[in-house]
């Protein structure tokens, strides 16, 4: 009886020493634990994470269990993580099933609380530089472990044996050193132990794998590599050979070593000669290499610089190669690695490169501009790029929210806009149901636009210039907001060779100088303006009704005649009492596509010009179309 009054006792206090384990395994133990992590490591994107937002819904790289109790996802991948993982704090996330910190700047050890999470089963920190040794308290649930591409060095942990879940394990590029243990891992799938420091056999264990699993270790061998010395096949047992063959076997040894020793000696002449020929040709080559490198860059002045190759050994220098440049504000979680493998599919391509939409594995979907024909370097490149960034600060700008730069590949990243352009709206499939857009709507989106350019050509000392301005590049959101994108790349490319006579939203002084200004910038708007007003493309599309290469020119001929009426869109014309204020905005258009670009306002005053106009239209002061038809002629040039 005595004995079960201990036991009942010893339970009693093992079920209170629990209580507030289980009280503090809950969500908001989890919040506080991720808002300690992030204010314990320094991190160069902004994280929307706050204590009044709710965790599982509105946290960046943060996903929930269905019954949203726990925390089980951890995604922040190239968010610019940098120092040391603090201790003892990412370890109290008990449920967490996934973590990814790859392609950060993350340095020192690995806490040892962060690989023995009970519930992790997939770790990635690849991409980083993390060093000291592989932590040997390993959570035995891991299935997917990469710790590729950092510093790590000493042995490859023993332990790793235990985990009999392992598919992939991934160590490449690391100072890892001594020899391979022979792990018996019955699940193992995918396995990289290039470019450490490893030596001696390969288990047998491991020989299944290919050659590239083990290659970069120069004193590894055995299968799949080369064999290791002294394990050639011993020779089959014979009968002893008598007293007079053995007399004559070894002078037959004797003379083998003899010319064994003399070739060797021969072989190590000739290998200290080429070695002395070597060097008197690279001394020789760089006295001589100054004139050619200044030759070279000379030639190559005002374009694309070439560089060495170099040696992305560090797992620093290789994140940074593989890096997008994210903005202040972006609250997206992703790096090229997940770009590279998102389904894309291509939006349109322009003058500036191909558009895609890009979904990512978590579901995000981005828009992705893959450009063409940049001839600046990367340093003007970068330079733009974070004028663009900080100029798309706007509710009427789609923001530019990362970017990529290598010599081979220019790519940026913008939100995606479900909604469309107003080019497809405006010109889109009518039999396929599309409603037209009314009067209003197009007021608006018009004073949206000229809200966007107009802060544009605010920013950057009242310098800057959109320079690529039509229909096609003003995306619509879902509250039918005019947004301007695609601007400030023109300074980046090849000027376009395109024929005199396809004008589009092109100024007259553009054609010529084949250099864009706020000016024409107003003109190609006031294009746009005329293109809403008309319903017509300004593009040449033989057969198409709603198309007309020269669109100004044409808007003109038509209002000298008196025949006002006839420029409007017909779906306009069925909406009553709006006709006044439809002269109002052509005598707008034309103002700006004026001949002269002095002669053209500034976008301020279109502005106030076209708020004037809505505000007519909402207070309900018309005036009808046949009362003003002189006044849309007298402001045509």
């Amino acid at each position: 009886m005595q004995h079960l009054t201990v036991i009942a006792f010893v339970a009693a206090s093992l079920l209170v020493a629990s209580i507030p384990h289980a009280k503090s395994a809950d969500l908001n133990s989890d919040k506080q634990t991720l808002l300690a992590f992030a204010a314990s490591l320094p991190h160069g994107r902004k994280l929307n994470w706050s204590s009044t937002t709710p965790v599982c819904t509105s946290w960046v790289g943060v996903t929930c269990t269905p019954d949203k109790s726990r925390v089980h996802t951890l995604r922040l991948p190239a968010v610019g993580l940098f120092g040391p993982i603090p201790s003892d704090i990412l370890g109290k996330l008990d449920a967490l099933e996934v973590l990814s910190l790859r392609s950060n700047r993350l340095t020192v050890d690995l806490p040892p609380d962060v690989g023995s999470i009970p519930a992790l089963h997939s770790l990635y920190l690849q991409h980083n530089n993390l060093s000291g040794i592989i932590p040997t308290s390993l959570s035995s649930s891991l299935t997917f472990l990469d710790l590729s591409y950092n510093t790590f060095d000493g042995e490859i942990p023993l332990k790793v044996q235990n985990l009999t879940q392992l598919t992939a394990l991934l160590l490449q590029n690391n100072s890892l050193s001594g020899p391979i243990p022979d792990l018996q891992l019955p699940k193992l799938r995918h396995l990289n132990l290039s470019n450490n420091n490893l030596s001696g056999p390969i288990p047998p264990s491991l020989q299944k794998f290919p050659a590239s699993s083990f290659l970069g270790n120069a004193f590894l061998c055995g299968v799949p590599l080369e064999p290791c010395p002294g394990t050639a096949p011993s020779p089959s047992p014979v009968s002893p050979p008598s007293p007079s063959k053995t007399k004559k076997s070894l002078w037959k040894r004797i003379k083998t070593i003899v010319i064994i020793a003399i070739a060797a000696v021969g072989g190590v002449l000739l290998l200290a000669l080429i070695l002395v020929l070597l060097v008197c040709i690279f001394k020789r080559k760089r006295h001589t290499e100054p004139t050619t490198a200044s030759s070279k860059g000379k030639a190559i002045a005002g374009g694309r610089a070439e560089h060495p190759k170099e040696d992305y050994s560090s797992g620093v220098q290789e994140a940074e190669r593989n890096k997008l440049v994210f903005f202040e504000g972006s609250s997206y979680n992703f790096d090229l690695e997940d770009l590279l493998r998102a389904s894309a599919e291509v939006l349109g391509k322009g003058s500036y490169g191909t558009t895609y939409k890009a979904v990512l594995e978590d579901g995000t979907t981005v828009v992705v501009k893959r450009l063409k024909e940049v001839v600046v370097g990367k340093k003007d490149f970068e330079q733009q790029m974070e004028i663009i960034g900080r100029v798309s600060q706007h509710q009427n700008v789609i923001p530019l929210r990362a970017y990529y730069y290598s010599k081979d590949e220019k790519l940026l990243v913008f939100d995606y806009v479900p909604s469309g352009s107003l080019a497809a709206v405006l010109h889109g499939n009518k039999s396929a149901g599309r409603a037209p857009l009314n009067w209003e709507t197009r007021v608006k989106i018009s004073l949206d636009v000229a809200r966007g350019i107009a802060h544009l050509h605010a920013e950057g000392g009242g310098k800057f210039v959109h320079g690529n301005i039509k229909a096609s590049n003003v995306l619509l959101s879902q509250n039918q907001d005019g947004c301007v994108s695609e601007f400030g790349l023109a300074q980046l490319m090849t000027n376009p060779q395109a024929p005199p006579r396809l004008v589009g939203y092109r100024a007259p002084e553009v054609l010529e100088t084949k250099k864009s200004t706020q000016k024409s910038d107003v003109y190609s708007f006031g294009v746009l303006l005329l293109e809403m007003l008309t319903g017509k493309a300004p593009l040449r599309s033989p057969g198409r009704e709603d198309s007309i290469e020269h669109l100004p020119r044409w808007v003109q001929s038509v209002v000298r005649e008196e025949w006002t009426a006839e420029v409007f869109d017909v779906d306009l014309l069925r909406h009553p009492n709006v006709e006044d204020e439809m002269v109002q905005l052509l005598q707008v258009a034309m103002a700006c596509v004026a001949a002269a670009p002095d002669q053209r306002p500034k976008m301020e005053e279109v502005i106030r010009r076209i708020t004037e106009i809505r505000n007519s239209y909402s207070s309900g002061t018309r005036t009808p179309l046949e009362d003003k038809p002189e006044t849309a002629q007298a402001q045509a040039p």
